[in-house]
């Protein structure tokens, strides 16, 4: 029987962070929040990067060539998830198992995702005050915000901890593990 987190091969294209209205597929982290969260040498892997990428966010990244599903895990990981079903659901299965980086997401907490990878599995949340305006494949801010608030979920007690110290304005919640 297949669960929700099977690893086998699933087309995977980059979706828009923001609502239907957007006209491009690809949002970018704001480089601010990974150099809060240590600098891109801080994290061993970024498994969801788009081909091309105006800075660096891990000292490894994976496009959509690699295939960051099924390609090895290691180290400290920084995740951005595509958003489209079922990419989202398995890159955050995928996080969740490997037990240690951090994560971007929306921050829908009633959703089957959410409950299974981020209530049940992460150490810690920091729940982003405002909303985001991610950045275009240029790296241009995209300009409206996002549409929906974010948090970083945290996997590991090393990633707890740079979470509750980054100074982003936010709240921080530690989670029983």
């Amino acid at each position: 029987m297949s669960s929700l987190f099977d690893l086998e091969p699933v087309a995977i294209k980059a979706e828009p962070h923001h609502s239907g209205q957007d006209t491009s597929d690809i949002w970018l982290t704001p480089p601010f929040i990974i150099d809060a969260l240590g600098g891109p040498d801080s994290f061993d892997l970024d498994p969801a990067t788009p081909l091309t990428m105006p800075w660096p966010t891990a000292k490894r990244r994976y496009t959509i060539e690699d295939n960051g599903l099924t390609s090895a895990w290691m180290g400290r990981v920084w995740l951005n998830p595509p958003y489209s079903r079922p990419a989202y659901s398995r890159f955050m299965g995928r996080m969740a198992d490997h037990g240690h980086g951090t994560a971007l997401i929306f921050a829908r907490t009633e959703t089957r995702t959410f409950f299974d990878c981020v209530w049940d599995r992460a150490s810690a949340l920091l729940f982003l005050a405002g909303r985001l305006n991610f950045y275009t494949a240029e790296g241009r801010p995209g300009g409206a915000n996002a549409g929906a608030p974010s948090v970083l979920c945290a996997y590991g007690e090393a990633d707890a901890a740079v979470l509750e110290s980054c100074g982003l304005d936010g709240r921080f919640v530690r989670l029983a593990a």
